[in-house]
């Protein structure tokens, strides 16, 4: 069919105002640099690792993970902030973003206005555990407890401003009782601790946990995520106990604000195709994680949300950045 000069010069114009299906069309051209502020070998560095080889088979090209750890991951966001919105720069975020925001007094970015959501990938639901000399063995009881001796039952964290912090001190919030929190450096030491009795409480992830739950190390009282989870069927979920509960680690992919709308489609559509894959699923029941698909639209209105629900917990707790 043969095409007039003046159908030629309306589809140029038409490509030309839709420059984000345009550049679309051929994203990625090359390398995509995907950080992660966290040094490697963690949870966040095992999802970004496992779905940036999912993306290099499916878009032809390599999605290189680079960490950039330091200030709990504010600096690799800020890397990313400044980076050209052109999708060759991308973010792991997490739980600690939304943390972050009110964590930290001054930040030299906006952590929801700045980062353009992607794709969410995985939730990892938190268990609370309690060191087996506690005379307790469900919620209500530790509730009973907790309230008895105020200030007695000691929390472990792997740190101020960490989801498993913040969990402890949502549940104070919410069940109106005192715990003391104890912040380590990493889980590995508040593991240690809760196991030799030195602390008596603490959330954290399945996959630090559950071979000292199945060993009967630790005695597991509720998991806080909405539901059960496939890892420990017969532990109960915490708001079933305190009505709206909810607390839980997450993990997706950012961009720069403004990246176009068809490369923010393009990775969407592959991540969510993944997160079906039986491969990555099986991997993702290792860490204990549940694959977490959603569009781009329904991510930001989350992590908008989890902004907003964390600041509420920071300014309780008075936790401050160490």
């Amino acid at each position: 069919m043969n095409i007039s000069r003046r159908q030629f010069l309306q589809g140029s114009a038409a490509t030309l105002l839709a420059p984000g299906i345009a550049r679309a069309q051929d994203y990625p051209a090359g390398p995509v640099r995907w950080l992660v502020g966290y040094p490697p070998g963690g949870a966040t560095d095992i999802v970004a690792r496992m779905m940036g080889q999912w993306l290099s088979e499916r878009l032809k090209q390599p999605f290189i993970v680079e960490n950039h750890p330091g200030a709990s991951g504010n600096l690799a966001t800020l890397a990313v902030v400044n980076a050209p919105a052109d999708g060759y720069t991308l973010l792991l975020v997490n739980a600690g973003n939304a943390i972050n925001t009110s964590l930290y007094d001054k930040l030299a970015f906006s952590f929801p206005q700045d980062i353009e959501p992607v794709a969410s990938i995985v939730r990892v639901p938190l268990v609370l555990l309690v060191n087996p000399s506690v005379p307790v063995k469900s919620v209500p009881e530790f509730i009973d407890y907790a309230r008895a001796h105020p200030g007695r039952i000691n929390m472990a964290s792997a740190g101020n401003g960490t989801p498993q912090h913040v969990a402890g001190e949502l549940l104070k919030m919410m069940a109106g009782i005192d715990l003391t929190h104890v912040p380590y450096h990493g889980s590995a030491p508040a593991m240690s601790d809760l196991l030799g009795g030195q602390v008596q409480a603490a959330f954290e992830t399945t996959a630090a946990s559950i071979a000292h739950i199945r060993a009967g190390r630790l005695l597991p009282l509720a998991v806080t995520t909405s539901s059960a989870i496939e890892a420990l069927p017969e532990v109960p979920v915490l708001g079933r106990f305190v009505p709206g509960y909810e607390a839980s680690g997450w993990y997706g992919a950012g961009a720069p604000r403004n990246t176009p709308s068809g490369i923010v489609g393009t990775l969407n559509r592959e991540i969510n195709t993944g997160l079906d894959s039986p491969a990555i699923r099986a991997r993702l029941a290792e860490l204990g994680a549940t694959a977490f698909a959603g569009s781009p639209a329904e991510f930001g209105r989350f992590m908008a949300d989890e902004t907003g629900k964390w600041a509420k917990v920071v300014r309780f707790s008075g936790a401050k950045a160490d």
